[in-house]
């Protein structure tokens, strides 16, 4: 029974049916019939105009993302916790070609512009130090935490005026949605995000992430970053074909919501041993040796996060079964 990771989740059957239904002769690249739908799909879940292009990876999304907002000389202010700094093997500054991540510790993954400014402030204004130029959030957080529209726009408005890029890294971006009842504009744009990755592979997907760029002409950038980086695929009409997929119809919305939903019922179990509230589909539980074991005896595998902390991520197909166990073996703990 699988806790460890919504990346070990199946493909649901209406993203399977999609790449079936484009295996057909188009043209190659993105210049197929599904890609070309994409910026239109797109602007209408986010009430205004972008241009939203398919990568192959998140890291490939938030590489590329943050090199076109970033210069190699420049920083990038984010969590020290944050995907692009603990777990993408030195990918932004890959991409980027050697712009740096300037860290900050914050409660559940979270940032605020009062870190922001207290941490900034310690950078002088001279050659001889690295000056920032962006600022990078992701939403959901890596600790399960969601930033608010009010949040986000709080960073959003730090961030201009102090000309900063803003930057969104949302694998879980569903899920925050979900979570919030709101619009996905509210957790973007209009809180002045200019370009985020937008993830479908934890939720659905199976090889499928997008770059949403909410000024337009920045697209043509990102295109040739994503050649030279390697991530123009030849094919990319299945990756397209997903992303519509799990746009029609909700669906990328309808499947966070499961998720969030199972990890709210076991967190209601697990009340008193948690670390952080459980805003979407992450649980961080406090369990001795022991109790880890014995929840492995019983057949539960997750990931051991700190010394008497283990992690435990509710999937979109998660069986109601397994949830179930969990629940009830949470409880004899």
């Amino acid at each position: 029974m699988r806790f460890l990771s919504d990346n070990m989740a199946s493909t649901c059957p209406e993203v399977l049916a999609a790449i079936a239904a484009a295996n057909a002769p188009d043209a190659g690249y993105d210049g197929d019939a599904f890609s070309a739908r994409l910026d239109g799909a797109f602007s209408k879940l986010f009430e205004t105009e972008v241009a939203a292009l398919w990568v192959t990876t998140g890291t490939a999304a938030n590489s590329i993302a943050l090199a076109a907002l970033c210069p190699p000389y420049g920083g990038i202010v984010c969590h020290a916790d944050s995907h692009i700094s603990a777990d993408e093997a030195g990918a932004p500054e890959f991409y980027t070609h050697g712009a740096k991540l300037i860290t900050l510790a914050g409660e559940g993954a979270k940032i605020d512009p009062t870190a922001i400014e207290a941490r900034l402030s310690l950078i002088r204004n001279d050659v001889h130090r690295v000056q920032p130029h962006a600022i990078s959030i992701t939403n959901a957080t890596e600790m399960g935490l969601v930033y608010t529209p009010e949040e986000t726009a709080a960073i959003g408005a730090f961030a201009k005026a102090n000309n900063l890029a803003f930057h969104l890294d949302g694998a879980r971006f569903a899920n925050a949605v979900a979570r919030l009842g709101c619009h996905p504009a509210d957790l973007s744009w209009r809180a002045g995000v200019e370009m985020m990755s937008f993830g479908f592979i934890k939720n659905g997907g199976m090889n499928a992430e997008a770059i949403i760029c909410f000024q337009p002409e920045r697209a043509r950038e990102i295109r040739i970053r994503r050649k030279r980086g390697g991530h123009l695929s030849s094919k990319g009409r299945y990756q397209a074909a997903q992303i519509l997929a799990l746009l029609e119809n909700d669906l990328w919305l309808a499947n966070a919501r499961k998720s969030n939903a199972g990890a709210a019922r076991i967190a209601a179990a697990a009340h008193g041993r948690l670390v952080h509230p459980v805003e979407a589909n992450e649980l961080f539980v406090r369990v001795s040796p022991s109790e880890a074991a014995a929840l492995r005896t019983k057949g539960f595998a997750f990931y051991d996060w700190t010394p008497g902390l283990i992690r435990l991520v509710v999937s979109w197909d998660q069986p109601e079964a397994e949830i179930g166990a969990l629940i009830q073996a949470i409880k004899a703990l």
